[in-house]
């Protein structure tokens, strides 16, 4: 089994800051990308940010500046660090990752349960 288990989510006021985390558990042989979405009631799923294995980063229009995302490969842990935010970052947050479980053949893609965040005007 594989879990992804995301925390920092929270409330806040518009230009605060939140760090989301997302450690992946389990049986685990290699992580390759992860990557944070987020859905907003009543809009779609929407990509924020994704990272590779090797550090390479990617983010939506909407946080490019005020986001960043790194990991820690020896702790298998995805980040989100979120600065001045908005209210129109208020949205659950979902970790993703592509995960290569050990004594299995071909990488599989899990998601985490979701963190709120809540920004306050």
């Amino acid at each position: 089994q594989v879990q992804l288990v995301e925390s920092g989510g929270g409330l806040v006021q518009a230009g605060g800051s939140l760090r989301l985390s997302c450690a992946a558990s389990g049986s685990i042989f290699s992580i390759g990308g992860m990557g944070w979405y987020r859905l907003a009631p009543g809009k779609q799923r929407e990509l924020v940010a994704t990272i590779t294995s090797s550090g390479s980063t990617n983010y939506a229009n909407s946080v490019k500046g005020r986001f960043t995302i790194s990991r820690d490969n020896a702790k298998n842990t995805v980040y989100l660090q979120m600065n001045s935010l908005s209210p129109e970052d208020t949205a659950v947050y979902y970790c993703n990752a592509d995960i290569l479980r050990n004594g299995f053949v071909g990488v599989h893609n899990y998601w985490g349960q979701g963190t709120q965040v809540t920004v306050s005007s």
